[in-house]
Formats: C-alpha cells, structure tokens, sequence
C-alpha cells in the first residue's frame, strides 16, 4: 500500500522564469521519526516512484531491516518527483513538460527537505536520474550533504543522452502507441547486446523471445505509467548540468563538502563509465574525500538494480560509519 504524505508549494518559480502557482510534493518516510536519527534520501530513478522499500519495493535489495541502508539506523525519504502520476491525481499532471529541468526537481526537493525542519542530509543517493538530482541538490546547497552516491548517471547530460532523448520524445510525440513503442527503445539503451544475446540465446516460440520480452516490458509501463509523466521524466535528463549558468565543473564542485562516492557501471552503454571515470580523475585532484566504484556486469545500464549484491559491497562501509550518537536523546 501506498502510504504517501504530501507537502504543498505556492507560486514556485520556475528556472525558465515562469511561476508556478501550486506543485504538490508527495513523499514516503520509512526507518526511523524524523529528527531521531540520520536521513537518508533516496532519488527515483525515470519510471520509479516513493515506494523504495516494503511491499513493492523497488529497491528492497538495499533498503530495509537489516539491510544495507539498515532502516533501523536512519530515517529514509523519498519524494515522487513532480508529475510523476504516483499520486494518481489526474490534475497533478504536468502537460508543460519542457518547462521544467532537473534544477528545478532538486529546488523543490530541498524545499521538501526544509518544509520537514530537516537541516542536514547524511546521504542523497540515487541512480540514473535520481543519481543526476541528486548531483544538482549538491551543487544548490553543497555544506548541507554528509555523503553524495551518484549511481550510474552523471553531473552532465552528453550528447549521446540528449539524442536518445530526443528519440525518446519523438515516439512519445508521434506513435500510436507511445508509452509503449518508446518502452522498446529504452530497454535497449537499458541493457547490452551480450546480455539480451546471453538471455534469448534466438529462442522462439512462434515468435522470438525477445520480442515477447519486449512487449510486455512495453505494455506493463503502459498499464502504470501516464503519457504526459514520461515525457517529462525523459526531457529533464536533457536539462542535467551542474555548470549551467556556474562556472565550470572543478569550481562547482569544489564546492561540495560531501564525500563523493561515484558508482557506474561497465557496460553502461547510457551514462557511460567513461565519463564517470574522468569525472573522478578531474574530483581528485582538488578533492581527498572523492571515490569511484564500478560495478562489473553484462547487463548495462540496469545493473545498478539488479547487481544488488555488489552495490551493496560498495556502499555498506558508509552506512556503517554514520553517528548516531547525537539523536540518542533527540
């Protein structure tokens, strides 16, 4: 069951210069009470939602009792991004899609954050586009993150992710069946070729496997997902740059008193390792408190939520660290 809560914003103003009279922003708190323990905010990624741990949890692997984000030790939020339909509010929709960009998500994240009198976040984590907020939030407010855990994204949006987004919005614009039809061609962005090859090994059974893999991706998304929210959770990638209208990537983020932990994924064939690899090399020389992680499998860009085992391995040491001790008499 959902078990959202919801913070109401007025006449919010819009990086575009726009004012937007009302965002409601409706989020899930699971762990411990606010004020009681650390927070941990959790960033959706494209098609995710709130519902990160418990019954449909999508990431029940790494949240939870005993788990490696350990919700007996902290308290974990996450927000639904805007227009993202969870709430299942048809007037919540947002037809204007382009006016919107992940600096304004991130704004009215930590407008959230504040609205809930939390000053101080121990972790913001999040993969994809969850990962790219979650970069941007640092950049707005870079003393107010203990820990950055950026998974499988990037503080930028090359050239390649902005054409594959502009692919993207063109079978949302122009398919018969869009939700569907731009399903087909994310999942192949998704994953590779060695694993779509591994698993399907040219099965069939009238028709081939994959193609019946495909289409149920296709029509489940279509079933759970509204039009008007996947246009939106596609165009903000293309909005993602920390050094828009700042100076360039070293300064803004010398900024940002976290520890950075950048995780990718070598086979990533969206937000490829490579640019991760030089972020980190670029972080390093004027930041201590900088690490790289790279997860190794054949499945791509998704692996950040099926090698769950790996992830783990990497982020446990800093869920482990944290100090409680402060909340003890909270």
């Amino acid at each position: 069951m959902k078990n959202l809560k919801k913070i109401d914003l007025f006449n919010f103003n819009l990086e575009i210069g726009k004012v937007r009279p009302y965002i409601p922003l409706y989020y899930e708190t699971f762990g411990q009470p606010i004020g009681s323990a650390p927070v941990v905010l959790v960033n959706h990624a494209l098609t995710g939602n709130s519902t990160i741990t418990g019954e449909n949890g999508w990431w029940n692997d790494l949240i939870g009792e005993n788990k490696t984000i350990n919700t007996n030790d902290f308290t974990v939020i996450a927000f639904n991004i805007p227009g993202n339909g969870y709430d299942n509010v048809f007037g919540n929709l947002i037809s204007d899609y382009k006016d919107f960009t992940i600096r304004d998500v991130a704004r009215i994240f930590w407008e959230g954050v504040f609205h809930l009198h939390i000053q101080e976040l121990f972790t913001v984590i999040g993969g994809s586009l969850g990962g790219a907020i979650a970069w941007e939030m640092a950049a707005q407010y870079p003393a107010k993150i203990q820990n950055l855990i950026p998974i499988a994204t990037d503080w930028k949006a090359t050239d390649w992710v902005i054409a594959n987004v502009l692919i993207q919005d063109q079978i949302l614009i122009n398919s018969d069946d869009p939700i569907a039809d731009a399903r087909l061609h994310a999942m192949l962005l998704y994953r590779t070729p060695q694993s779509i090859n591994q698993r399907f090994q040219r099965k069939q059974q009238n028709v081939f496997e994959v193609e019946n893999w495909l289409t149920n991706h296709g029509s489940k998304l279509k079933n759970r997902f509204r039009l008007s929210s996947y246009k939106l959770m596609n165009h903000l990638l293309k909005t993602n740059d920390i050094t828009k209208n700042r100076k360039d990537f070293v300064t803004v983020a010398s900024q940002i008193q976290a520890n950075i932990h950048i995780v990718s994924v070598d086979t990533d064939y969206f937000f490829i390792a490579e640019e991760n690899r030089e972020t980190y090399q670029n972080l390093k020389k004027i930041k201590e408190n900088v690490f790289y992680h790279e997860i190794q499998s054949i499945h791509g860009h998704d692996a950040f939520l099926i090698e769950s085992n790996q992830l783990a391995t990497f982020l446990s040491p800093i869920f482990k660290t944290q100090n409680t001790q402060k909340y003890v008499n909270a």
